[in-house]
């Protein structure tokens, strides 16, 4: 029993510190494009808002898992290798946000908010996804 409780608290550790480099995602995402995300996505019901935040949270998360993964049930390098390497990745994608909008004609954050399909928020959220998953390669 003392074993679940121990693996009980170091699960919601790790949940809590994904939960926290999410969170940071979510701003920055709200910070790199115009409106609110809250209100673009869930009162709009803006696909492209849509899409570009989950690009960017499943790219945090899939950092997140290749620490947990690689701490080989160390916690404590688990723990701060999930924050470092998830801090990482979020300052990674907003540099190639900004990279792309500097190659991209317009403004790539007024895009990608637009209430019609565009195709740039695919290309963003690729961009998201691979850098997340060229981290996570890096940790393992």
């Amino acid at each position: 029993m003392e074993s679940l409780g121990t693996d009980l608290a170091v699960t919601l550790a790790y949940g809590g510190a994904g939960l926290l480099l999410m969170t940071v995602g979510y701003v920055l995402v709200d910070l790199a494009t115009p409106g609110s995300l809250r209100e673009l996505i869930w009162v709009q019901r803006n696909r492209n808002a849509a899409v570009l935040l989950a690009s960017n949270l499943a790219g945090v998360g899939i950092i997140v898992v290749a620490a947990i993964v690689a701490s080989a049930d160390d916690f404590g390098t688990g723990i701060v290798s999930a924050l470092a390497y998830g801090a990482l990745g979020l300052v990674l994608m907003a540099g190639a946000f900004v990279l792309l909008d500097l190659a991209t004609p317009g403004r790539l954050g007024e895009l990608l908010v637009d209430p019609e399909p565009h195709p740039a928020v695919h290309v963003t959220a690729v961009v998201h996804l691979a850098t997340g998953a060229i981290i996570a390669a890096a940790i393992l």
